[in-house]
């Protein structure tokens, strides 16, 4: 009986460092579990917190809107610029390719391109001192000619050198008799002096700037060759 009993006592010896390494082990793989979940938690709530940057053209200061007796007596109402839902929204497009096209996530345009691009021609065109007025078209506003166009392109070309492109087609139509009596058609890829996301948007800008001044001085053209009644 007593070697039996002792053979027991062995067995029970044997079998206690056993059960607490495993308790030790199952509480290390439990540390390293939670270790694990707290980093990801730490790199998703830094992502989740990266700033954005916004973006914006440089607009022409306003010369206003005031009737002169030495101008074109033509009023001009700027409608809004036609395009695909990526250039109503703020997000800066790149091109992946030729036929595919992406967009930055923390890189956006303080307001949606078209507009900012409608309001740097707006200010060109009051600041050209050409016309008696120039207004963004209203349901109760009148005019003599209305503009309008569409936006194509407006984002960076990936190639040999980074580029930023630029591609919009306006017309004019005259009110009175509803006859499309101009149009313009513009594109342009302006190099970008470097390669990150500054770098695009200031090749972006000096696009616009380039573009609009185009059709400013085309307009122009159309009035000096053609007298207003």
């Amino acid at each position: 009986m007593s070697r039996a009993r002792g053979d027991l006592e062995v067995r029970h010896l044997q079998r206690v460092p056993t059960g607490r390494e495993e308790a030790a082990l199952g509480a290390a793989r439990r540390a390293v579990f939670i270790g694990a979940a707290l980093m990801l938690g730490l790199l998703s709530g830094c992502r989740a917190t990266r700033p954005s940057r916004y973006y914006q053209l440089t607009v022409p200061a306003d010369a206003g809107a005031v009737e002169k007796a030495d101008v074109l007596p033509a009023t001009l109402l700027l409608g809004q610029l036609t395009t695909s839902h990526l250039y109503r929204e703020d997000r800066i497009v790149y091109g992946n390719g030729a036929e595919q096209l992406g967009t930055y996530e923390y890189q956006r345009w303080a307001e949606p391109p078209t507009e900012m691009i409608q309001e740097v021609l707006l200010r060109e065109l009051r600041s050209s001192g050409r016309y008696r007025a120039v207004h963004y078209r209203r349901s109760n506003m009148k005019g003599d000619f209305a503009l309008r166009g569409n936006l194509y392109d407006f984002k960076e070309v990936d190639g040999g050198q980074m580029s930023a492109r630029v591609t919009l087609e306006l017309e004019m139509r005259d009110l009175k008799s509803g006859a499309t009596v101009w149009t313009h058609y513009y594109t342009h890829d302006e190099p970008a002096s470097g390669k990150d996301v500054p770098a695009l948007v200031a090749a972006l800008d000096k696009n616009v700037q380039r573009g609009v001044k185009e059709v400013v001085e085309s307009l122009d053209q159309y009035f000096v060759s053609h007298s207003l009644k």
